[in-house]
């Protein structure tokens, strides 16, 4: 077995879709980088329709998953503890409170801080690889996405919750690079269009996760650029998930020349294959 590669570059994790897309907008740090850039058929959006589908979610129908939740039934009642992102006031901070700010008062700065919290029932995290090499098609993606979403949804319809994160993982000469962003945070509603969006989606990668790069501080951005972004293996591991984010089901990434994502109903059957071994549903 091939040792994995030392993680040289890592950045620190997003840990809400607001953030996300918030630094995918942010300035390029290099004038070339392929997420404002890229043309769009090989993204499958342009760069403002991606900003627009990551703002509104992406309108797709997604199949009712024909699957039994029940082994998780009995979790139903069970309190858990999630992490999420709580303001907080202080002297300092990311934020200006511009009423506490006019208003005189001294801890007029506010920060998001991660905190745990209680959640009623099951909380199932996966770790999704979101990157992939670039002749996948993008049906292979859609499928793959759209039969996550699908089964995703047919567990928060039983009673339980998903928390979703992205990773942009990739081999450099140096080592790998690692990047990690929450999509869906089991402290909040589903929100489906944005499910899909991020799963189902090319622009997911070839848009939004490409500008994060882009963003990086210059040396690394143009490292990331240089190197087309990295190469396989995509591989996620627990260990790119921050601290305090444990018991992930960590998802294989995307092979293009894997025909079970040639169509939904075998990517579904996959999906639906391993949900099971995983214990999420009967089989």
């Amino acid at each position: 077995m091939t040792a994995r590669p030392p993680t040289a570059y890592r950045l620190p994790p997003l840990w809400s879709w607001q953030e996300f897309v918030d630094r995918a907008r942010a300035p390029d740090s290099i004038p070339d980088g392929d997420g404002r850039h890229a043309s769009t058929e090989w993204a499958g959006a342009g760069w403002e329709e991606a900003l627009r589908l990551a703002t509104d979610g992406w309108t797709q129908v997604v199949p009712e998953a024909d699957v039994s939740v029940a082994a998780l039934r009995e979790h139903v009642r069970d309190e858990v503890l999630t992490t999420s992102l709580v303001p907080t006031r202080d002297v300092t901070g990311s934020e200006v409170d511009v009423g506490a700010y006019l208003a005189g008062e001294p801890e007029c700065m506010v920060d998001a801080v991660p905190q745990r919290i209680s959640t009623r029932g099951r909380v199932v995290t996966f770790l999704v690889p979101a990157a992939y090499v670039n002749t996948t098609p993008h049906a292979f993606v859609r499928n793959r996405g759209l039969a996550l979403a699908a089964l995703c949804s047919a567990i928060v319809t039983a009673g339980h919750s998903v928390e979703i994160w992205s990773g942009f993982c990739a081999r450099l000469d140096e080592g790998r690079c690692a990047a990690v962003a929450r999509v869906v945070s089991a402290a909040e509603p589903l929100d489906l269009g944005r499910l899909v969006f991020s799963l189902a989606h090319p622009a997911m990668l070839r848009r939004l996760w490409l500008a994060v790069w882009d963003s990086a501080p210059e040396p690394l951005a143009r490292l990331l650029r240089n190197n087309a972004y990295g190469s396989a293996p995509y591989t996620c591991h627990p260990e790119d998930l921050p601290d305090g984010v444990e018991g992930a089901c960590v998802l294989p990434y995307l092979e293009p020349a894997d025909e079970r994502w040639a169509t939904f109903d075998s990517a579904m059957a996959w999906c639906r294959s391993t949900f099971v071994e995983l214990g999420l549903v009967v089989g």
